[in-house]
This record gives C-alpha cells, structure tokens and sequence, in this order.
C-alpha cells in the first residue's frame, strides 16, 4: 500500500438509480460519467491529475492537492447544474438524472488491488450517504445536492473566493458510525422551509406585540370592517380578547393595553395607537342617524372628556 497522499475527494451518487431497468442504468452511467468529466474541465483539471474509481451508481474522484479546490467548487456550483439541465431537457421521465455530491479534502492511500483506504475518504462517503444530502435533494427542484467539508469550508468557502458565496452555505450535521460529522450543505437544509415559515409567523406575532398589537392598516391588520367580517365582542360583551366593546357604533378590541379599531372612521390619515389613547383625525361613530360625523372640522378624541365617551382607557 504506497503512503496516504493528500487528496481532494470529489463524489457524485445518482438518485433512486436501483429503481432503473438494465437499460436505463445503463444510460445514467454515461451521463454521470459525461456530467463528472466536464465539470473537472471547466475546473482546468487535467486527466493526468486525478484517479477515478466506479461505484456503479457513483464515481469517487481522487484529485492532484495542488489542484484549485477553490475552482473545482466553482464548477460544481455552476457547471455541474448546467450540464444536468443539458441532459434532463432531452432525456424520457423514466431517464431523468438528479445527482448528490460532497465535496472534500484529505490522505488517502491506494493499495496493490487499487483499493482506496483512508478515514477522510470514509468521511466523505458517508457525507454522500447521510439522511441530510438525501433529504435535501428529495425536496429540491433543481437536480443536485451538493454537501462540502467542514475543511474544505474553512479553507476555501467561508473567504468568499470570486464564484463562491459563503451565505449560501449552510451547517448540518451528518450522522455517522463513529459519531455526528459536522458538514455545509449548499442552498436550504431539508425541512427549513416550514421551520422558516414558522419563525416568520412568530417573528411577526412578536412585532405586533412591540406595537400594542396593532400593525398599520394598510397591511390589512386592523381587524373588523378591513376584511370585511365582523370581529368578536362587537356587542361589547366578552370575547377571546383582554377587552372589547362598542364606541359609538365603532368596535374596538383591546390587546395588551391598546386598543384597534374596526368600523371607525378616519379624516386623513389613520395613526397607530399606543399607550391608550388615539393620537390623529380619528372620528368614532356618526350623528344618529345614520350618517358619519362631521369630518369638515375634525378634533383629536380627548379620553378624558366625558362627551367622548371616556371609553378608550
């Protein structure tokens, strides 16, 4: 067995390849050796200076050190998906080629049998094979996942090196016999969709909070006549609210100490409303009988004027 070499490790698996006749892997095997070939082109890596090894679903690819990982990357990230489209656009449903790949660094020896022995190689494969990389490239519409090391992160991505964009990547952890390996997925990591959706919601929720729950009314907030529906506790009764009630004929709802309107009507603009009070031209009710009052002269609400009601404390 000669000395364990440092290599970069490339690795392409082809997705769902068992549920393929004996034709159709066929097909897919040129096309993944067609796609691997062309990427390490448009990399400038020569023939002479990488070994391959098949996996029949896979090729495992062991690259010269002194070759740019840095632009290997870069073709893996742009060359790659172009090829995959290329082959995709012209090939049956049932010829469909979708490719997971990890992308890595580390010694790698080769025995008298062309065997590759190494723990960094070990590594990678099972990068290539872990739940996350499977996942990621199930939920995905484009046709490849792409995973790299934590080395090759701290060595080349996270610097930003022109074609590479270290935001894009993102930390998972991959787990492994030997214990979880720490890994960079390339775009969203599976299940983040929904996670993302609920942050938002919640990022949202604690907004409206942090302004007396109560966004602007324009962003279609103000509940009541906004939607069209009639909210809770228009009969100023009790309801899921802290407090809520009738002003006039407008319906207004406390939360958290502020109150909102629905039903009201506003002279120019409507203002947010904090601490209690109404601050702008806001006009509850109209003159009895039927018709809104009169908005030639409006007056801000006093709260404390009992002719208003001295509802809005």
């Amino acid at each position: 067995m000669t000395d364990p070499v440092s290599r970069t490790i490339l690795l392409f698996d082809i997705e769902r390849f068992s549920d393929r006749d004996d034709i159709e892997q066929n097909y897919l095997r040129r096309m993944l050796y067609d796609i691997a070939d062309r990427t390490l082109t448009a990399a400038g890596i020569e023939e002479s200076r990488r070994v391959r090894a098949d996996r029949g679903d896979a090729v495992m690819e062991l690259i010269d050190a002194n070759a740019s990982v840095a632009a290997l990357l870069r073709a893996l990230l742009t060359e790659t998906p172009v090829q995959l489209h290329g082959v995709n656009r012209m090939a049956s449903s049932s010829a469909q080629i979708r490719l997971r790949a990890v992308l890595a660094t580390g010694y790698v020896a080769i025995d008298e049998r062309d065997g590759w022995v190494g723990s960094d190689l070990n590594h990678a494969c099972r990068l290539l094979d872990g739940d996350v990389l499977r996942a990621a490239l199930r939920e995905r519409t484009g046709d490849l996942a792409l995973c790299v090391s934590e080395d090759v992160h701290r060595g080349i991505v996270r610097h930003g090196h022109p074609g590479i964009v270290p935001e894009e990547f993102r930390p998972v952890t991959v787990a492994g016999k030997n214990g979880p390996m720490k890994a960079w997925l390339h775009g969203t990591v599976p299940g983040a969709g929904t996670a993302a959706s609920a942050y938002g919601d919640a990022a949202a929720g604690r907004a409206e909070a942090a302004h007396g729950g109560v966004t602007s009314a324009a962003g279609g907030a103000a509940r009541g006549g906004a939607d069209g529906g009639s909210p809770e506790g228009t009969d100023g009764g009790p309801s899921g609210d802290p407090a809520s009630g009738t002003a006039g004929g407008a319906v207004f709802h406390f939360h958290g100490g502020a109150p909102s309107f629905g039903g009201g009507l506003a002279g120019r603009d409507l203002h947010g409303v904090s601490g209690g009070h109404v601050s702008g031209d806001v006009v509850l009710g109209g003159t009895g009988d039927g018709r809104p009052a009169d908005l030639r002269s409006p007056r801000p609400v006093d709260t404390d004027d009992p002719a208003d009601g001295g509802a809005l404390r």
